[in-house]
């Protein structure tokens, strides 16, 4: 594709939509939201765009030159719309790669692809300089969001959601001359427990029991390391929530997207925090926002991710009378979790002890779901060996179905929450890692708990199957 006709379409597209936004009265703006002025801007570009190709094939022809293909018109016009409203000609087509999960840009010329299976690759360029690329990144903002978005030297840090749904994190001036962003696209936006058990994450035990588990309103904290899938496992426990109950979810940056799942979630209000104005006021942030949502008559109440100090009115949520709410916790094992809600609650102002966390802790949370990379070296075993390992004998066993990749992100652990004990949280690992990595049943559930589950549908017996998949 010839990019100085994409740029020079562009530039005159942009420079005709800026001229002729000033005759849009005011007063069609005043009933208007920013969203229905944007498309109106939109609309004013798809015509520009088509007058402009059908000048420009004219313009050809006059100079004996053959046209434009259909094909060639129409990558120019998805060019010109990404660099438009998108996120430039060079991203958005990363972007909208379904394959494609992270992107890493250290600088406009040293960019990185992850994709969904673990393989990454140098993509090059995506602007034409770091300038460029501040000035792409403060667009994606303005277009993102309502509030004010500032991202320079005094504000060197940004995190928004993309209008597919993808969390940008951005950096500049910190540390090292280069822009930094990362962008974690989110491939099942819309998913459940079923979904995800097809695709290996989870074993239908474990299934049947989370889903109970949810219905039956017990508190939730997802956890694992970073890019496992906890906000994906966090979407579709919440897909088990009943529709007619009224959702509060709380974020940093909107990621979680249950506001617009209406179908299922028709009662919801999602609230996503705010730095400060750049008076450095009206900062608005998540421990703010989680204290005002016992105000808001939720049943529920879910917190896309906990970083800091908004752990105490998380677990005060969790403890009054918001049962079944959940969250998710960065952190390297089940066992540990509680450890990083007791470093998080010494950050915050209250000034916990460490016992006074454990016992709110006890108090508020029923179940912890650690989610991990399935790298145990059973995931290089063939069928054959599998047969051996599970049964002793290859020849009466089946083949294992839905053996994990070593990329594969799988439920690994679930621990129930029983009490606290001075300096520390009570816990048993009821499903731990089976050979393949997915958790498999351990411990004995609590009485209390089996019950609870069983009136919403589990069936005990589940907890004795051996099951591989």
């Amino acid at each position: 594709m010839n990019t100085e006709t994409v740029e020079a379409i562009r530039r005159e597209v942009t420079e005709t939509i800026a001229t002729q936004a000033a005759t849009i009265t005011q007063s069609k703006l005043s009933d208007n939201s920013k969203s229905s002025h944007n498309e109106q801007h939109r609309e004013l570009a798809k015509n520009l765009l088509d007058q402009i190709l059908d000048r420009y094939a004219h313009e050809q022809i006059a100079h004996g030159i053959a046209p434009l293909t259909s094909e060639e018109e129409h990558q120019i016009k998805t060019a010109v719309w990404a660099e438009l409203f998108g996120a430039g000609w060079q991203l958005q087509s990363i972007l909208d790669n379904p394959s494609v999960e992270n992107i890493n840009i250290n600088g406009y010329n040293n960019c990185w692809v992850k994709y969904a299976n673990g393989t990454k690759k140098p993509i090059g360029q995506i602007a034409k300089s770091d300038a460029d690329l501040i000035e792409l990144i403060r667009a994606l903002a303005t277009r993102a969001t309502s509030n004010e978005r500032r991202f320079d030297s005094a504000h060197p840090w940004l995190d928004l959601q993309l209008p597919d749904g993808s969390r940008l994190s951005a950096m500049m001036s910190v540390s090292t001359p280069k822009i930094v962003a990362s962008i974690r696209k989110h491939r099942y936006k819309d998913t459940t427990l079923d979904e995800l058990s097809s695709l290996g994450m989870l074993s239908p035990t474990v299934k049947s029991f989370l889903a109970t588990a949810v219905r039956a309103r017990l508190n939730i904290i997802v956890a694992g390391p970073m890019n496992v899938g906890k906000t994906t496992l966090l979407r579709a426990l919440a897909a088990e929530i009943p529709c007619e109950e009224r959702l509060v979810t709380i974020e940093q940056a909107y990621e979680l997207g249950l506001h617009e799942q209406t179908s299922r979630h028709p009662d919801i209000v999602s609230l996503e925090a705010r730095e400060s104005n750049t008076e450095g006021e009206g900062e608005i942030s998540i421990s703010q926002l989680v204290r005002r949502s016992l105000r808001m008559d939720a049943d529920r109440v879910i917190v896309g991710e906990v970083l800091g100090d908004e752990i105490i009115p998380m677990l005060n949520a969790m403890s009054a009378g918001r049962s079944g709410s959940m969250c998710t916790i960065h952190a390297d094992s089940s066992l540990g979790v509680f450890q990083r809600i007791a470093s998080y609650a010494a950050q915050a102002s209250e000034r916990l002890s460490l016992e006074a966390t454990n016992l709110l802790t006890a108090g508020s949370i029923d179940l912890v779901v650690y989610l991990s990379f399935a790298t145990d070296i059973s995931l290089q075993l063939s069928n054959w060996d599998y047969r051996e390992l599970t049964t002793g004998s290859h020849e009466e066993a089946p083949a294992a179905p839905g053996m994990a990749t070593p990329t594969q992100r799988v439920i690994s652990s679930i621990r129930e929450v029983v009490g606290a004990e001075g300096p520390a949280v009570i816990s048993n690992e009821i499903f731990k890692p089976g050979p393949d990595g997915l958790a498999v049943p351990h411990a004995p559930i609590r009485t209390e708990t089996l019950e609870r589950i069983m009136s919403y549908g589990f069936k005990p017996e589940l907890l004795h199957n051996r099951e591989w998949s």
